[in-house]
């Protein structure tokens, strides 16, 4: 399947709180939409590996996303070496996107940062002929390189190089989030609380949205950095509205 936007992460659930939205936007527009992550958050410290990919599975179908698939690399330990690269490199020459979204440059969790560097340079070693890859019928794979590779933001704030509008797919997001019952808003269990369990968590994740989105004269936006210079075609393709 040829997808037009694939956003890689390291664990279930980082996708629902920093880019569904944007997947859910352009869902909508008729692209094709998917997520790979890298591992099933075995390390985390509510729920399970198994209960997450259920919750992952439930949240994906509340995006209406084409796939996703999870790549079970080392949760906490997996590095940027051969190995976790030709992973990641089978990934995107399996699904071949446009546009890939990638875990924050830098945050909180060290497990992102890693991420970032990782899905970054095997998005650019995946256009390389001579890196030989098997798909999943055993059949060799086409090199591919994605156009873009743009970094959400997480937990720490890092400024924006643009945002994107998902006023209109907020109610969608929050349901995604809420998919993962282990990990959010999670207060009435026999489980330890966490830094991401408590309610002042999740709202932290709303207040982003309408932060970003007040930059930019809507309601709600996730924000994205990235290495490449960014262009467009017509000035009118911005959102224009006064601030």
């Amino acid at each position: 399947m040829k997808l037009d936007i694939l956003a890689i992460a390291a664990h279930p659930d980082d996708v629902e709180l920093s880019c569904a939205g944007t997947l859910m936007v352009h869902a909508r527009q008729g692209l094709k939409t998917g997520i790979v992550d890298l591992t099933r958050g075995e390390l985390g410290t509510r729920g399970t590996p198994e209960g997450r990919l259920i919750e992952a599975q439930d949240a994906c179908k509340v995006m209406g996303l084409d796939v996703r698939e999870n790549l079970s690399l080392a949760d906490g330990f997996f590095q940027n070496t051969k190995d976790d690269q030709l992973a990641v490199i089978r990934a995107i020459r399996k699904f071949r996107p446009t546009i890939v979204l990638a875990n924050a440059i830098d945050d909180r969790h060290p497990d992102h940062g890693r991420a970032a560097q990782l899905i970054k340079d095997a998005s650019w070693m995946s256009g390389l002929r001579k890196i030989e890859t098997f798909g999943d019928d055993g059949q060799p794979q086409h090199a591919w390189r994605p156009a873009q590779v743009y970094h959400f933001i997480q937990d720490r704030f890092i400024q924006p190089d643009f945002v994107v509008d998902i006023t209109e797919v907020i109610e969608e997001k929050i349901a995604a989030i809420k998919c993962f019952k282990t990990q959010f808003l999670a207060q009435k269990d026999n489980e330890p609380q966490t830094y991401i369990s408590s309610p002042e968590f999740f709202d932290s994740v709303m207040y982003r949205a309408k932060m970003l989105g007040k930059m930019i004269g809507v309601p709600y936006a996730e924000g994205y950095t990235s290495a490449k210079m960014i262009g467009v075609k017509s000035l009118m393709d911005l959102i224009n509205v006064p601030t």
